[in-house]
């Protein structure tokens, strides 16, 4: 079981990490805007901060190469799945339903995750857990406020829940990678995200296409580079660093539900940067995701607890019976 003050640390890194993510929208946008394909804009974003944590990367791995082969299997499903797959995926969900639908479908991924340590450890989370898994995800929905499902696009459909399972590996294989420096680990995976996406792109699976037009921003025409920057250095190297940092301190299920709070920040970044001010509704939807954020978190400390608690008891009860005296 970890101290309260790891913990601490891990959600305020966690917290972090949700922060920085959520710029994206509100730069990549942009670039949209301006002819990028959403591929492009990826590839440019993980290649670029695949590139910034190199040297640090290999300072950290002070020439233990033996490592990296044996994690390459976590490196290529965080590359494949948690570096690409999951943008794209999102980005596609959104040119065939509405945005609201696309990020709950996205954000299912947090329940995958609690399903699947539930699966792996065949322990049934406890009911604080459960209680704030289903508070977090309903504050979601208070936020988005999405329409109905029904009738929508089953391309896009199909698209958010793509995007979802590649946000539960993220978080899993984040959290199962003890051993490998961090820096380490997300150069080399958003490495091989950029590289996944430039084959696909070159056999045609998705389009690649960019643009050096100035694009609109803070309200005015900046240069193409600005935004990139943005995006590479602090929504992918450091959000994915921090991310992943976060994750081997709280475990995937708590980083997961923390991670729900980059709606929220994606609200508040919407209002500072684009002057969309959030409504009493997204207010309120904010508080109950935070409350059931604090709810997850206490909840899997509970089962921590009773595992620890169970795991002596059950080893005398499998142990064989001591000799008593006078027997």
């Amino acid at each position: 079981m970890q101290a309260p003050g790891h913990r601490a640390v891990g959600l305020t890194i966690a917290l972090a990490s949700a922060a920085m993510f959520a710029t994206s929208g509100a730069f990549a946008r942009p670039l949209l805007d301006a002819g990028w394909s959403p591929a492009g804009a990826v590839l440019v974003r993980l290649g670029l901060g695949s590139l910034l944590l190199a040297i640090p990367g290999l300072r950290a791995l002070r020439g233990r190469w033996g490592i990296v082969r044996e994690k390459w299997r976590p490196i290529l499903a965080y590359g494949v799945f948690s570096g690409a797959a999951v943008q794209v995926a999102y980005f596609n969900a959104i040119t065939y339903i509405e945005v609201g639908i696309a990020l709950m479908l996205e954000y299912l991924g947090v329940v995958l995750v609690v399903l699947y340590v539930w699966a792996r450890t065949r322990r049934r989370p406890g009911s604080m857990t459960l209680i704030g898994m289903l508070v977090a995800v309903g504050g979601l929905a208070v936020i988005l406020n999405p329409t109905s499902v029904a009738g929508a696009d089953p391309r896009g459909i199909a698209w958010g829940l793509f995007a979802a399972t590649g946000m539960a590996v993220y978080f899993v294989v984040s959290a199962q990678t003890d051993g490998i420096p961090p820096l380490t680990f997300v150069s080399l995976g958003l490495g091989v995200g950029a590289l996944a996406l430039l084959l696909a792109g070159m056999v045609g699976l998705v389009p690649l296409t960019f643009s050096t037009a100035d694009v609109r921003l803070f309200g005015g025409l900046v240069p193409w580079w600005v935004p990139l920057i943005e995006l590479a250095v602090i929504a992918a190297a450091l959000a994915y660093a921090s991310g992943f940092v976060a994750a081997r301190r709280l475990g995937p299920t708590v980083a997961s539900f923390v991670g729900l709070t980059e709606v929220v920040f994606a609200v508040l970044w919407a209002w500072l940067l684009l002057g969309e001010l959030p409504g009493p509704v997204q207010l309120l939807g904010g508080t109950i995701l935070l409350l059931g954020v604090v709810a997850v978190q206490a909840g899997v400390r509970r089962d921590a607890v009773r595992d620890l608690v169970a795991a002596p008891a059950a080893a005398r009860d499998a142990a064989p019976d001591a000799p008593t005296p006078g027997r």
